[in-house]
């Protein structure tokens, strides 16, 4: 028997009912079996509650939880996965995004095997209606603290950790909000280790966060400076790396 714990998989949802269900989907989908999946509504004015709650009454794996109020960004919704969650290993999953049907296996049994307790993936960009391009994108096999700080290069889609290295570590609500997370994690004295395979595919939409390059860019500097207290002329050297790798990623 391979080695299967339980795996909560944390997704926010906010007025995503155009694709909430196909991400439903690829999550029932995996071949692996023991999983949770906590979908926390950050107050939806759309159908979103409708079609989780149709979903989590067929298969009480779906776990349905609300915000108070809208709060505007993942931070809280995924912080109220963490703290519910029952699994020994987190998973990361937006509402909007897709996992391939092996990505939970081949990762748990990759943390496992290498006695990693962090890993993620290479992924695939898709159109707005789910369309593959076979657009893929290819991360480093390893990052360390300075890696991310310079290119911030995790990608949340594929990301899978113990709980035990999450501990008391929260979303903060800031830009880039998950950039700041992968930042104090690994200030933990731990490297995040990529599988090398594709293992998610991420849906571009024109009026996503990730569409307004400007406010990215703003927003990753605000990281830098303000949260890392990373000095001028060293920030603005990570910047310009963070500029030419996404470039690279965007003509992709």
């Amino acid at each position: 028997m391979y080695y299967c714990p339980l795996v909560t998989v944390v997704t926010p949802c906010y007025n995503a009912a155009a694709s909430i269900g196909r991400t439903i989907d690829s999550v029932l989908a995996q071949s692996y079996p023991n999983w949770e999946m906590i979908i926390v509504d950050d107050c939806s004015t759309d159908r979103s509650l409708d079609i989780v709650k149709d979903y989590s009454c067929k298969d009480p794996r779906i776990k349905y939880f609300k915000t108070d109020s809208a709060s505007g960004s993942p931070s809280v919704p995924r912080n109220i996965g963490i703290e519910n969650s029952n699994g020994k290993i987190i998973a990361f999953l937006d509402a909007d995004d897709i996992w391939l049907p092996d990505k939970l296996k081949e990762q748990v049994q990759f943390l496992h095997d290498n006695n990693y307790e962090f890993v993620y993936s290479n992924y695939e960009k898709i159109d707005a209606a789910g369309k593959r391009s076979h657009r893929q994108v290819i991360m480093p096999l390893r990052s360390n603290y300075w890696d991310v700080l310079e290119t911030c290069t995790i990608p949340c889609l594929t990301a899978l950790l113990t709980k035990d290295i999450i501990g008391n570590t929260r979303f903060k609500s800031i830009p880039k909000e998950d950039f700041a997370f992968w930042l104090e994690i690994l200030k933990k004295n731990v490297d995040a280790y990529n599988t090398g395979k594709v293992h998610a595919l991420y849906r571009e939409q024109q009026n996503s966060r990730s569409s307004d390059k400007f406010a990215m860019i703003r927003n990753q500097w605000y990281v830098l400076r303000k949260v890392e207290r990373v000095k001028t002329v060293v920030a603005t050297y990570f910047m310009i790396k963070y500029l030419l790798y996404g470039f690279l990623k965007y003509i992709k």
